[in-house]
């Protein structure tokens, strides 16, 4: 299950209670980027908004400015994609599979330096695969045919998948704090 509804399900495993509407300008955003963005990442800005998912995971602001947030150039996505692709240029040989940098864009960092990323080379975002570049996890670079809120359920509910795509333990209770709540 891919957009919008992907976000209602994961909803099931995450409390809203401490979202906040990032109320993001998508336009301004998009054109920035120079494309669309998936439209479950979409509705969880709107939902959950850019902070911390069990103290593990940090889903990343997209928008141009927002005072206070926790990365001091604005957006955590540009140097966090930046990241990604070195890390894929670095490591993306021993992967079974290739992927161009520059069609890497970032949307997610776990407290264990792995990185959550899109590859965007669909034309219609919302078919965009998860691509991880891990940092301890096997193997090190993984891409998912899941949209990102379908990949964050799937991630916070099976054991198993869980194991193998992320480098650090997250709590037992799965909980969501926006970046703005203390």
């Amino acid at each position: 299950m891919r957009g919008t509804d992907a976000v209602a399900v994961l909803a099931e495993l995450i409390p809203v209670a401490h979202g906040v509407d990032e109320r993001i300008d998508w336009a301004e955003v998009e054109a920035a980027w120079g494309t669309r963005f998936p439209s479950d990442y979409v509705r969880f800005m709107e939902v959950y908004g850019a902070g911390a998912i069990s103290d593990g995971i940090s889903i990343l602001l997209p928008s141009l400015q927002a005072d206070g947030y926790p990365y001091t150039d604005g957006p955590g996505l540009r140097d966090e994609t930046e990241n990604a692709r070195e890390t894929w240029e670095m490591c993306g040989d021993d992967a079974d599979f290739d992927v161009e940098p520059e069609s890497i864009v970032a949307w997610g960092v776990t407290s264990g330096a792995d990185i959550y990323c899109w590859v965007t080379t669909d034309d219609d975002p919302d078919r965009w695969p998860v691509l991880i570049c891990g940092r301890h996890t096997s193997p090190e670079m993984q891409l998912h045919p899941l949209g990102m809120a379908e990949f964050l359920h799937k991630l916070l509910s099976d054991g198993a998948f869980r194991e193998d795509t992320i480098s650090v333990t997250l709590e037992e209770e799965v909980s969501f704090v926006n970046w703005r709540k203390p």
